[in-house]
């Protein structure tokens, strides 16, 4: 299924600068964050702590007016000044006049009706708190000290460097490894159908390396499929082409024309039944997203299968003989899995001598049905055990053109299992050849 594109938002280039930007975003947005944190908590705890020191000062400062006067005013003041280093304190009263030295400094408070005052001009900041009954203020100017450059430093190196091991971890553990799929992707696409990506990642990463390794496994073996299957149909097609081309001279020259068209008609089905075989095994091929799957009971199948076998059977002097039944349902393509019986029962047929016997026996579990078809023929090689299920194959004894099949029967049947998730396998049975089938059953077997 094509899953069409996503609009780019942005026209990014290398992922890593993407990375790279998302780490200086976040880091300017924690800083906002943070920023607006500090300034709450100041209003909220810091400015209040300071509001009540202020009050103190104020109620302290006019104690000592009331005990002393100026003097003592003065004194405290000056302890203020040695407690507070760089601020300077005046007590002033309701028109902004110093109370000790008699001077006008109304232009430190605040304008009317605010009875707090914090705020910064000409380099100084100033601070300047009103009494409840507002007879006096409590005014502190002084220069803010100014860190030097260097006490920050460290802070911004640790950011600085954090920063730096972030993007490298993000290089090393996303970057690097989506650029090393992209490549082998890459070499895939030229016709390195070897290429693999060696990956033992359990995250998003790894799995995205192992889906492209099954579907290079997969596309690498149905190409060399493809390439191999064109090779043996062309073979294979190649003697009865010949034939044919022999039977239209003769049938031109010999004054027998009948054998010579009879020789033609069973070139000519060889070649149909070659063409239908490949039909069929392209149609396999295409995957569960080419087939219809349906419900079927395994035991429907298997009576139409012996039906449509046991008249080639009686023709060739075997009978069939059956054990066991099946009573769960299949789930999948119906006609694959017939077929898939009935090429591997009519091959027992075609390899069994007369007045001999074909054996099915039928087994099933909660789980499987098992068929297993066995003839008394001459068996196969054992070192061709492992081949008689790959396209075109045949033993040496049945390159018959007139007997032999297509060489495609038992290949079909055994993609039609797999297809089903099922298994097939061939073993000789001394005398004879035992294959058995093995299919996922939808549910358990019911009862009669």
């Amino acid at each position: 299924m094509y899953l069409p594109a996503r609009t780019k938002l942005w026209p990014m280039k290398s992922l890593y600068f993407g990375v790279a930007l998302a780490m200086v975003t976040t880091l300017s947005i924690s800083f906002v964050i943070f920023h607006s944190i500090s300034t709450r908590l100041q209003q909220r705890t810091i400015d209040p702590a300071f509001d009540r020191i202020d009050e103190l000062e104020l109620e302290s400062a006019r104690a000592a007016l009331t005990s002393g006067g100026p003097p003592a005013l003065k004194i405290y003041l000056a302890r203020l000044d040695q407690v507070f280093r760089g601020s300077s304190h005046y007590l002033l009263d309701s028109r902004g006049v110093d109370v000790v030295y008699g001077e006008n400094r109304a232009v430190l408070l605040p304008p009317p009706p605010r009875s707090r005052w914090r705020s910064r001009a000409n380099g100084h900041y100033i601070r300047a708190h009103r009494s409840s009954d507002g007879q006096y203020w409590i005014v502190a100017v002084g220069v803010p000290e100014q860190p030097h450059t260097w006490t920050y430093l460290p802070f911004y190196f640790l950011v600085i460097g954090a920063t730096v091991v972030l993007c490298w971890l993000a290089w090393a553990c996303v970057v690097s490894p989506i650029r090393r799929i992209a490549a082998s992707i890459a070499l895939f696409g030229e016709g390195h159908l070897s290429t693999r990506v060696q990956s033992q990642r359990q995250d998003e990463i790894g799995q995205l390396g192992r889906s492209f390794n099954r579907m290079a496994d997969q596309l690498q073996a149905l190409i060399t499929s493809q390439h191999r299957l064109l090779g043996d149909i062309s073979h294979e097609l190649r003697s009865p082409l010949a034939r044919l081309k022999f039977a239209i001279k003769l049938a031109r020259t010999s004054t027998d024309s009948k054998t010579a068209l009879n020789r033609i008609d069973r070139d000519v089905d060889r070649i149909a039944a070659l063409v239908g075989d490949i039909v069929e095994m392209n149609f396999i091929e295409c995957g569960p997203a080419g087939q219809e799957a349906e419900i079927a009971r395994a035991s429907d199948i298997m009576d139409e299968v012996i039906r449509d076998c046991t008249l080639e059977a009686e023709v060739r002097g075997c009978r069939i003989a059956v054990n066991g039944g099946l009573a769960g349902e299949v789930e999948g393509n119906r006609e694959l899995l017939r077929r898939a019986v009935e090429n591997v029962l009519r091959n027992g047929i075609r390899y069994s001598p007369q007045h001999s016997t074909i054996d099915i026996s039928i087994a099933e579990n909660a789980r499987t049905a098992a068929i297993v078809i066995r003839d008394f023929g001459p068996g196969v090689p054992e070192d061709a055990l492992t081949r008689i299920f790959d396209p075109f194959f045949r033993v040496e004894e049945a390159r018959d053109p007139t007997g032999g099949g297509s060489g495609l029967g038992l290949s079909i049947a055994k993609q039609a299992v797999q297809l089903h998730h099922g298994t097939i396998t061939a073993e000789n049975a001394s005398p004879g050849l035992r294959v058995q089938i093995t299919i996922p059953l939808r549910s358990p077997p019911t009862p009669n």
